[in-house]
């Protein structure tokens, strides 16, 4: 199975990109909110039961996946410091030793562009970051800073071009087939 690993800053585009890049591709879309908002129905963000269920819960469909047979997953994911800095290296021990690949795919956008997407109204979908203020106090707090991410397999500006064509760009490069 390959695993398209889309992480970058909150409101890159990262979901809407993988949206468009599973409708290219045929591959599931498991974004990280999936697993984040029905924890915090549970857990306070953060607490020790919610870190562990939610790298639980991600790499379980990771490996369940892979073991299915899926062609391909996407994954979208926000570093930030709440996750533990092994996670990206168990999710590639995940998918690798089950005979996998793993591409990790950076969104990049500039901080004005992010600034104004923080309060686009699909954003209030999922219990995602909508404020500019803690944007901001998390970022001068160093949140977004682990964990490390590994080197990326390709960046994508996502002010350059439209999410499709982000897409486009993602499956022609990884060699990703629908």
């Amino acid at each position: 199975m390959k695993l398209v690993f889309i992480y970058g800053l909150p409101a890159v585009g990262k979901l809407t990109v993988a949206k468009e890049l599973a409708a290219i591709t045929g591959y599931r879309l498991f974004h990280n909110h999936l697993a984040v908002d029905m924890l915090l129905s549970v857990f306070d963000f953060g607490s020790e039961p919610f870190v562990e269920m939610r790298e639980s819960i991600w790499l379980s469909v990771f490996d369940q996946a892979c073991k299915a047979g899926q062609t391909g997953l996407i994954f979208t994911f926000a570093p930030e410091n709440t996750v533990r800095q092994r996670f990206p290296d168990d999710t590639v021990s995940t998918i690798t030793s089950n005979g996998g690949q793993v591409y990790f795919v950076q969104l990049v956008c500039p901080v004005a562009e992010l600034e104004r997407r923080l309060s686009l109204e699909s954003r209030h979908e999922y219990k995602k970051l909508t404020s500019v203020e803690m944007y901001r106090e998390l970022m001068a707090s160093k949140t977004f800073e682990e964990p490390k991410m590994p080197a990326p397999d390709l960046t994508v500006d996502t002010d350059t071009c439209s999410p499709a064509d982000a897409a486009a760009l993602i499956a022609e490069r990884l060699s990703l087939k629908g």
